[in-house]
């Protein structure tokens, strides 16, 4: 049953009245969240972007569950890129220096090999995530979801009491 919930959830996604820019910022911003080590202060700032932004909350949810799942994974990868920036590229010293010295700067943890390496990516990946999502929102609203609202699946989930009365307290909310 849990399992339907998010499908449920990710086609109402899909479906909603946000814009595909609006659904594709809010994947990327929460892919950036699920990606880099939670309890930051840039994670803080990327909350305040979804929240002040008119971007999908749900689609944000979505892409930080999605990428937090895999960012365990790719966290060796991510230590190699951050030891690489940070230790091995004599360029950038000065800068390390500076963020590390200085006293706001500092919170951010750049120092952190993991926390430079998943932020790094995650900035790497998101042009090519937002156009990607923009894209796939925009196609399956033109040619997919006719087809899924006419699966039987969905139809039993319509058909249910329980999104019968949502729709009601729904439209009355509105």
């Amino acid at each position: 049953m849990f399992v339907l919930k998010i499908i449920k959830k990710i086609f109402a996604i899909l479906g909603s009245t946000d814009s595909p820019r609006q659904v594709a910022w809010g994947f990327v911003l929460g892919m950036i969240l699920g990606l880099t080590p939670f309890w930051n202060v840039h994670n803080l700032l990327i909350v305040l972007l979804i929240l002040l932004f008119h971007v999908n909350l749900g689609s944000a949810i979505f892409g930080w569950f999605i990428f937090s799942a895999f960012a365990y994974l790719l966290d060796p990868l991510f230590h190699s890129l951050g030891y690489y920036l940070l230790v091995q590229v004599d360029s950038l010293q000065s800068i390390w220096t500076f963020i590390y010295n200085n006293s706001v700067l500092a919170w951010f943890r750049f120092n952190n090999t993991v926390v430079l390496g998943s932020l790094l990516t995650g900035l790497i990946l998101l042009a090519p995530t937002w156009f990607l999502m923009r894209w796939f929102v925009q196609y399956y609203r033109k040619y997919l979801q006719a087809k899924v609202q006419k699966l039987k699946i969905v139809q039993v989930l319509k058909s249910s009491k329980i999104y019968t009365a949502y729709q009601k307290v729904k439209i009355l909310g509105a």
